[in-house]
């Protein structure tokens, strides 16, 4: 059975593999609906717990505010900013 610390060693490793952090142009096509989602799910990742043993634990600070780059990106892209600050105003309200 893989432990958690061998689990983070081969994240880490595939990580570190030369050209990873080259930025890659994507062309890339989808609907408003998908673009909302993809950013709350990007969001709700980010608000994840870091663990050691998973693919986020592995993350520098500076990849997840580039992963939040593009979440921002992508809204604006598509023009739903405002929009996806008012369902978010909406979910923290149904929290409290």
């Amino acid at each position: 059975m893989i432990t958690k610390n061998e689990v983070a060693k081969v994240f880490d490793t595939i990580m570190s593999i030369p050209g990873m952090s080259e930025p890659v142009k994507i062309d890339l096509k989808i609907s408003r609906k998908n673009v909302l989602l993809l950013s709350h799910f990007i969001e709700q990742g980010l608000l994840l717990e870091k663990d050691a043993s998973s693919l986020m634990g592995s993350v520098s600070q500076e990849g997840l505010t580039d992963l939040k780059n593009v979440s921002q990106e992508c809204l604006q892209k598509a023009g739903l900013v405002e929009l996806n600050q008012k369902l978010f105003t909406l979910t923290e309200a149904c929290k409290s």
